[in-house]
């Protein structure tokens, strides 16, 4: 449709609407006439006005923004978070996880990143911030899927990605456990009482495995009775990873709390290079006797051969000191109160954190043992690592101090994305919990990894944070039904997040 002046034999000019919708010009209106210069261009004026309306073109009446704002609220069809989505959803496809083709795999570990709580809160957070209808029976069924038909996918593109960063190799990987508790007194063949890290030991739980690269990128992961001791779970998860991906060699750091002389024998006989924290209390006399012999000053270290294969080497550190000095100091006051409130049992008499200070008199008197307190007191400050590489003392100890960073991976799993207590009871569940649990804290690796490599301030938390506060608007025309929307950038955080990852 489009204006038309037309000349008159008469000497005036006629403004009209001409349609060509068909194929062929068909006069649709005659605005008016007029000889008058002034006149013609007011019938142009208002030619132009009736073709925007006929075209459903909105033109913004400034004499009256109140009522046209509000008419643009009234006819919002949806207000969406969608920061999430462009960030965390950006950074898995990059790593690969886009491989797996379940939309609903995508969002539960979205969710757990930015919104990490139960299944039925999980829903109810798509829902509200996300416009996703999805009922927490077809999560639940989901789950059911997905525990044995994932696992081993997201821990292999987990892998690959992993050694892409790492330049195509990973010689040296760390190995801890911690205990996931559950908010239930039933046990079962898996959910087990045991030792808790959590301090949760009435409630049943599991034990979980991980294993680590360098910086902390998560590589494998598995899960145990609650009641396993850990020094048992390692090789299992070892030599799974090594028979997988096919690596011949590999040295693994590990904490002294998976140490055991079977282990040790074990790792041996199989040829296998470790790193391993030192109970330099539990040597043979002889060995712990030549390491109070040392003497030695802040920051040195000493090599004691133990064998043909072992080194035990043996470091000291005046900061290590002051905090073994004051954590002795913490366990025995602790110790007193209990005594004088008369809340020890026979339960505490074992060789358990600083209970080893205790000591029976007669048949029912405890009393601190302040001779074997007085003892440990030689030990402040000595730390032992247990070791059969090539490498330096200097390069055992860098290496070992790495450890904090699988133990900051439990932090952020356990805190940020919240991953117990878990509430599921099928074992099945359980373990789809786990691998999606899995899969958001290699996200969150990532982001961080690209954070400081765009030389960034932001932490991930952060980073998600501002991300949770870009929405995505949608409004619907109410004469044409045309969709308009748009992602709204309303500050200066949120514009340098989506200039810094190329929303």
């Amino acid at each position: 449709m489009f204006l038309r002046k037309k000349n008159n034999k008469s000497g005036t000019v006629s403004v009209q609407l001409v349609d060509k919708s068909s194929g062929r010009y068909k006069l649709a209106k005659t605005i008016g006439s007029s000889s008058d210069p002034t006149q013609i261009d007011v019938l142009v004026a208002e030619g132009e006005r009736l073709i925007r309306q006929k075209l459903g073109i909105l033109e913004m009446d400034f004499a009256n923004e109140r009522k046209v704002a509000e008419g643009l609220l009234n006819n919002i069809e949806q207000i969406s978070v969608i920061g999430t989505e462009l960030l965390l959803g950006k950074i898995f496809d990059e790593v690969g996880f886009n491989q797996i083709q379940d939309a609903l795999f995508r969002k539960l570990v979205i969710a757990r990143l930015c919104f990490p709580a139960s299944k039925l809160k999980t829903t109810e957070y798509l829902s509200r911030y996300r416009f996703e209808e999805i009922s927490v029976q077809n999560v639940y069924r989901y789950l059911d899927k997905l525990h044995n038909t994932q696992k081993d996918t997201v821990q292999q593109i987990s892998y690959k990605h992993t050694l892409q960063v790492l330049g195509n190799k990973i010689s040296l990987v760390f190995y801890d456990v911690t205990t996931l508790y559950f908010e239930t007194n039933n046990e079962d063949g898996l959910r087990k009482t045991g030792f808790s890290k959590d301090g949760k030991h009435q409630h049943p739980q599991i034990v979980l495995g991980l294993l680590v690269s360098t910086d902390g990128y998560p590589l494998a992961y598995d899960i145990f009775e609650g009641n396993k001791f850990e020094g048992h779970t390692m090789l299992p998860v070892i030599d799974g990873f090594k028979t997988k991906y096919g690596v011949d060699k590999l040295v693994i750091v590990a904490d002294s709390g998976l140490l055991s002389a079977d282990n040790i024998k074990e790792l041996q006989g199989k040829g296998q290079e470790f790193i391993l924290g030192a109970r330099i209390k539990n040597e043979k006399q002889a060995v712990q006797d030549k390491i109070l012999e040392m003497k030695l000053k802040d920051g040195e270290s000493q090599v004691i051969k133990k064998d043909e294969q072992i080194n035990l080497i043996i470091s000291y550190s005046k900061a290590r000191e002051k905090k073994d000095k004051a954590n002795r100091q913490r366990g025995l006051e602790k110790l007193q109160r209990q005594i004088q409130s008369g809340r020890l049992t026979k339960s505490n008499i074992n060789n358990r954190g600083y209970n080893k200070y205790l000591k029976m008199e007669g048949e029912i008197k405890v009393t601190i043992d302040k001779e074997k307190y007085d003892q440990d007191s030689k030990w402040d400050g000595l730390k032992g690592y247990l070791t059969n590489t090539m490498f330096s003392k200097e390069e055992v100890m860098v290496n070992y101090k790495q450890l904090w960073k699988i133990e900051k991976a439990f932090r952020i799993v356990k805190t940020d994305l919240r991953i117990r207590p878990i509430f599921h009871r099928l074992q099945r569940r359980i373990e789809a919990h786990l691998c999606i649990a899995f899969v958001a804290y290699k996200i969150y690796k990532e982001l961080e990894r690209q954070l400081k490599e765009k030389k960034s301030d932001l932490s991930p938390e952060k980073a998600v944070e501002i991300a949770k506060t870009i929405y995505f608007i949608k409004i619907i025309t109410p004469t044409t039904k045309d969709v308009i929307s748009k992602i709204l950038y309303l500050n200066d955080e949120q514009r340098h997040l989506a200039n810094l990852f190329n929303f």
